[in-house]
């Protein structure tokens, strides 16, 4: 009888089909992947890792099916990882060619990502026998199990979609797993980290990695879509956390972590624990998370988050303006983002901005209080976007009469409005390129009266800002006026 033991894991995020992610040179390993494999491990299955994150092609992965001559073929997309969630159709399009692949060399091929989830009937169509739906380690273990043991009924396995009888069908719904302290560490081993390595110093000048802490948001945003770890929120302990960053310090002396969690210590007396531990075992290392306004209200907090290391917290700002807020069912109003980002300040914290322009029933006067926001509190960075309607959001089901033609962007820097709103598609992209010259344009202004305030305090980094006014005060008024055609236009 054969063995039926032999797992080659893969992901579907191709960096180079993202043309804006590719020139920002800011890659994160794929967390859930490895996390998988690492179960599967623990319970004796033989597993590799084709990790395409700097792979040129989908056909490359041949070499690696030749190779291990794999008996199940997974693609398991990270789903810790805000670049798979948006479903981009680049990466797609690579995850139908890899499954085609592998079904071709006798593969038994599973998919789990937010995409296939989605879209179970067009994966199972495209060469995948198994999508696993939702928090997937627990459904894969199960399978693989019922698969190798010659099982064919698969009906009492929880969180799957496969074709029954020549049509696509899904069993119930499996829980989210609660004990996250149960699952062993990532499998890191598996990844050949030189590459993320030599990417991140040459683009920014240190190295950062990437770790998960808890699974799942409580938080109600209608157009946040979550659909592998849903509503509920569950944590891994401090201590457990502790010990996958003193392994990966030792293994690969990062400089610099990612937490990439929706929610970052959310559970009460969550973060002070963690700050003494961090300083108990004395490991050295600077961090960012997301956050939101209302969670960082406290300066206790804020405290032992400087204190243990944290230097940048992006929180979802949205809008400047509380009617948009309030549409979106944030849950947060705009005196919470000016405290939260005063607080962080004070603590020597750089607050960033995640910004959404385009929401139903934004008007001039919202999107004027939201560039008011950003020139008042000059966060440390802003990241802009256009709202985007993901399956299984109220958001979306406001909107899925208009996703005629398209329902998600081919990368990240796509930026198209799919749906009808107050300004027309061209007027958000152009709005993006105006509000960056704008935020970058105040930053110099600051930065300038600084310097001139106090000359005797002059250092390289502020002395570059402020000339850099020179460049966006011209630009930030040709992108205006551009932005005032297209408003004309709409």
């Amino acid at each position: 009888m054969e063995q039926l033991n032999n797992i080659l894991f893969t992901h579907s995020y191709f960096l180079r089909f993202d043309p804006k992610q590719w020139a920002q040179g800011q890659p994160y390993a794929p967390l859930g992947t490895i996390y998988a494999a690492a179960l599967m491990r623990q319970h004796n299955y033989e597993v590799s890792l084709f990790d395409t994150m700097f792979r040129h092609s989908p056909f490359e992965v041949i070499d690696a099916l030749d190779e291990h001559r794999p008996d199940f073929f997974v693609i398991y997309d990270d789903g810790f990882n805000y670049l798979t969630k948006m479903c981009l159709t680049n990466m797609r399009e690579a995850a139908f060619k890899m499954c085609k692949l592998a079904k071709q060399r006798g593969c038994t091929v599973i998919v789990s990502s937010s995409d296939s989830t989605d879209r179970y009937k067009e994966y199972l169509q495209e060469g995948a026998d198994f999508v696993i739906i939702g928090e997937a380690e627990q459904t894969l273990l199960q399978l693989v199990t019922a698969i190798k043991n010659g099982k064919t009924d698969h009906t009492d396995i929880q969180g799957l979609a496969y074709t029954k009888e020549t049509v696509p069908f899904k069993t119930f719904a499996r829980p989210v797993l609660k004990d996250l302290d149960s699952l062993p560490l990532p499998a890191w081993d598996l990844v050949d980290i030189e590459p993320y390595r030599e990417c991140w110093l040459q683009h920014k000048g240190y190295f950062s990695m990437n770790i998960g802490t808890t699974r799942g948001c409580p938080f109600k945003c209608n157009w946040c879509a979550k659909p592998i770890y849903g509503n509920r929120y569950n944590s891994r302990s401090p201590e457990n956390v502790i010990s996958e960053l003193k392994l990966i310090k030792q293994m690969f002396n990062m400089d610099h972590v990612w937490f990439c969690d929706d929610i970052f210590g959310l559970k009460p007396g969550w973060i002070v624990e963690f700050a003494k531990l961090i300083e108990q075992e004395n490991i050295k290392f600077r961090y960012k998370l997301q956050s939101r306004a209302d969670l960082l209200l406290d300066e206790k907090t804020v405290q032992a988050l400087a204190a243990s290391g944290c230097d940048n917290v992006w929180i979802g700002a949205e809008s400047g303006s509380q009617k948009i807020l309030d549409a979106m069912d944030k849950g947060t109003n705009i005196d919470q983002i000016h405290t939260a980002t005063h607080l962080m300040k004070k603590h020597g914290i750089k607050p960033s901005f995640f910004i959404q322009f385009g929401y139903p029933g934004e008007t001039r006067e919202d999107i004027a209080q939201t560039i008011k926001m950003i020139n008042a509190l000059l966060p440390f960075e802003i990241g802009i976007s256009v709202s985007y309607p993901l399956p299984g959001t109220v958001f979306y089901e406001k909107v899925k009469t208009d996703l005629q033609q398209k329902t998600n962007w081919t990368d990240s820097d796509e930026m198209a409005l799919m749906f009808s709103n107050t300004f027309s598609p061209a007027y958000y992209k152009q709005l993006h390129k105006y509000v960056h010259q704008n935020y970058h344009a105040h930053l110099a202004k600051y930065n300038l009266v600084k310097l001139l305030s106090n000359p005797f305090k002059l250092n390289t980094k502020r002395m570059r800002k402020a000339a850099s006014v020179l460049y966006h005060a011209p630009a930030m008024i040709i992108e205006g006026y551009k932005l005032s055609q297209l408003e004309k236009a709409s």
